[in-house]
């Protein structure tokens, strides 16, 4: 161990004379550890909100979005056949999508209803039905006396219909008659219901077989758009710029991102502004740790006149408090990110836990759609964390340490 190293950790132990500098050593080393555990708690929460809110969003949405400017898509199995050509593609399918009215019991809904084939994933989530058994049979029986339509929990709430009950669903389209205009009407029996916490953009919808909403909305042979799934999200845009370059106009190729991209980009500017208003804990307490040290310095005037009397460099005075500084910000940012680590990884049963001994709701689970509290610690977010605190702490002992290099002794063992 060097000099300026044993110098540097005896001048932490305290005298009795000086307790107070000791406990604002601590109070530094207090204030590094709970602006760190701060800013890893917050961040590892928002990354959990960020990847919750984009499931629920890719739940609700697709992977890529192929439509065809200002019309539909005529040849909807070409472009299908291509599309799953393409590496990453789990699967393609085609819908049509027309706003109509859901009549029953005196009740009224507006929804979009969605005319679906079987790849479709809203087939493959849970959904209550009348048996328990999967929806699929039933759901593309064309032999049916009246078609299956699957709707969600709210439309069937604000309808007052269950599984097996009567629907006419009118779109807005009218048949010519001999008595004028009369709107469309056909009849519907629901097969499912669906229910997704949070989920408004599924309420809005309902879903009927693709070849009886070709026929019913006057679209034979013609698709609103198509439908992709990729087997990893961040592959969408690669997705969408291989289609597009192979397609092009009048094809418009979307990938979620262009879809719900900017809420996803305001996410990520809400953390951005709370790592910078955090950090500021962090600043607050290197302030505390220069602080400590300029009284260090001007409590030990007598012992660095003596060292830089017996050889010591201004480099080496300069050294010592460096690191001694640098010990505080080091055993602070240590506590802190393993706090922050520890309350991260447990934030969801702490959570339940005091909801449960002082009986409050503090996370309403149906209010945001998610089963547990998000807390996800990202690994990157963790090291910049520290690296930032790190910094910081250097920063706030240079100062001091310059200071004390700077110091004649001549001047401070005259009165000595």
């Amino acid at each position: 161990m060097s000099y300026e190293w044993f110098i540097s950790l005896r001048y932490l132990r305290a005298k009795r004379k000086q307790t107070f500098i000791s406990i604002i050593s601590f109070i530094s080393i207090a204030g590094v550890s709970l602006g760190v555990a701060a800013l890893i708690l917050v961040l590892a929460v928002m990354s959990g909100f960020t990847d919750g809110v984009r499931q629920q969003i890719l739940g609700n949405v697709p992977h890529v979005l192929i439509q065809h400017f200002g019309d539909g898509i005529e040849d909807p199995q070409g472009v299908v056949a291509a599309a799953k050509q393409l590496p990453h593609v789990l699967s393609a399918s085609p819908f049509v999508s027309k706003e109509a009215m859901l009549l029953s019991k005196g009740n009224v809904s507006a929804v979009s209803v969605k005319g679906i084939d079987a790849e479709h994933k809203i087939l493959s989530q849970p959904l209550l039905t009348l048996d328990g058994q999967p929806v699929t049979g039933s759901f593309f029986n064309l032999q049916a006396e009246r078609p299956g339509i699957i709707i969600g929990l709210d439309t069937a709430s604000s309808l007052g219909v269950a599984v097996g009950d009567s629907i006419n669903v009118i779109p807005p389209l009218f048949t010519m008659t001999p008595f004028g205009m009369i709107p469309k009407m056909k009849p519907f029996q629901v097969v499912a219901i669906f229910e997704k916490q949070s989920s408004l953009v599924d309420s809005f919808y309902a879903y009927i077989p693709l070849t009886v909403a070709q026929h019913f909305f006057d679209l034979e042979g013609v698709v609103s758009g198509i439908e992709l799934e990729v087997d990893r999200y961040d592959r969408a845009p690669q997705v969408a710029d291989s289609l597009t370059a192979q397609f092009g106009f009048p094809t418009v190729i979307r990938p979620w991102q262009s879809i719900y991209g900017s809420f996803l980009s305001a996410l990520k500017l809400e953390k951005l502004g709370l790592f910078i208003i955090l950090g500021i804990i962090v600043l607050v307490a290197a302030f505390n740790i220069a602080t400590t040290l300029i009284m260090v310095v001007m409590e030990k005037n007598r012992d660095i006149a003596i060292l830089r009397a017996m050889g010591a460099t201004a480099r080496s005075i300069m050294k010592i408090f460096m690191l001694e500084g640098l010990i505080i910000g080091t055993v602070g940012t240590g506590l802190g990110t393993a706090f922050g680590v520890f309350l991260a990884t447990y934030a969801d049963v702490a959570i339940k836990f005091v909801e449960r001994a002082f009986g409050i709701r503090i996370f309403d689970q149906a209010v945001y759609g998610m089963e547990h509290f998000p807390s996800e610690i990202v690994f990157s977010d963790v090291v910049v964390v520290v690296t930032m605190a790190m910094i910081i702490c250097l920063l706030a002992t240079i100062y001091p340490a310059w200071r004390a290099s700077r110091m004649d002794p001549t001047e401070a063992l005259r009165y000595e």
